[in-house]
């Protein structure tokens, strides 16, 4: 099979679960009472919103910026802005290809492509682990509300998904990974398709361990704390936007904005149906609020963010290309 035809096949399956998802999340909305509760929206809040999502952008690119200065100290913040917002873009359409697509933007002599990829393995890293702790501190803090409803509706399934025969895949699949790694290095200097994938690996490796030779770590960390701290916001300006939801606090907003982004995990074309999904049912289940009121709450935070993300970055696209034009 050419590779063309297997990535036909991978993103036909993608917008297929896509669409499922969004016809399980929608099916039982009664879109009266979502039109009659979208006009009693606080549009205030929905500004101060975007103020979130943009200032999310921008550490985004702080931290990215800071990964890369290791590896190419001649690498500028508008280049790494601009090839961040456009692989943003690409995302919403072909999930996981826009990571591809800003390494080629910003690799130079000096940081090769695997490097550069090798960075954003690093942060995704980064993320999980703050998603993580996202939701352990929401857990903690409000363990009798929050903790039935994970282990029931995230824990067990993934529990029961895992369990029997597809733990034994997991583990043959692991293994087959170590040993072909093993083979490839092993026979480097034998084999020059070897050669090539172990220097790929390498590379992978350097990009990923510019962690490690940061000019300023506490830039790393802070950028990386006020990327999560301002999607708990956005979560937030979301709650307060809607009067059905004023009972919600931050606290909330920290479990919702974890359950959120455990959905991006799921390869849908910009999280479309799998986080409307997830959060209008912990709305539902968790405050007893109408699924109508959860599908709102969702469709509003997911909107707005993908609103701006096109926008940002087609302005960067048209930014990047009147550059490589110059």
């Amino acid at each position: 099979m050419s590779k063309k035809a297997a990535n036909i096949i991978k993103y036909s399956l993608s917008f297929i679960l896509a669409g499922v998802l969004v016809w399980f999340a929608f099916r039982g909305v009664d879109w009266k009472a979502f039109w009659e509760g979208l006009q009693q929206t606080r549009w205030g809040y929905v500004v101060l919103y975007f103020v979130a999502a943009l200032l999310a952008l921008v550490f985004r690119e702080e931290r990215w910026y800071a990964l890369i200065r290791p590896l190419d100290p001649e690498v500028r913040r508008l280049h790494v802005w601009d090839a961040l917002n456009v692989g943003n873009v690409i995302n919403i359409v072909l999930p996981g290809a826009g990571e591809f697509a800003r390494c080629g933007y910003v690799s130079s002599k000096r940081m090769g492509y695997d490097k550069a990829l090798g960075t954003i393995a690093c942060e995704r890293v980064c993320d999980v682990v703050a998603v993580l702790l996202l939701l352990v501190g929401a857990l903690a803090l409000k363990w009798s509300s929050f903790g039935p409803f994970f282990f029931e509706n995230v824990w067990a399934p993934a529990s029961e998904s895992l369990g029997g025969s597809m733990t034994w895949i997991v583990a043959g699949v692991l293994l087959l990974v170590a040993a072909f790694v093993w083979a490839v290095f092993h026979f480097r200097n034998r084999v020059r398709f070897f050669r090539r994938i172990a220097d790929t690996l390498k590379g992978l490796g350097t990009g990923f361990a510019s962690v490690a030779h940061l000019e300023n770590k506490w830039a790393f960390v802070l950028s990386t704390v006020g990327i999560w701290a301002m999607y708990v916001m956005m979560l937030w300006c979301t709650i307060r936007a809607l009067p059905q939801l004023d009972s919600l606090g931050m606290v909330d907003a920290l479990f919702l904005s974890a359950v959120g982004n455990i959905a991006s995990v799921i390869p849908v074309p910009g999280g479309i149906g799998a986080y409307h999904y997830l959060v209008a049912l912990s709305v539902q289940s968790l405050y007893g609020a109408p699924w109508d009121t959860g599908i709102l709450l969702a469709t509003l935070g997911h909107e707005a963010h993908a609103i701006l993300i096109i926008v940002v970055g087609v302005i960067s696209y048209f930014h990047l290309s009147l550059r490589k034009k110059k």
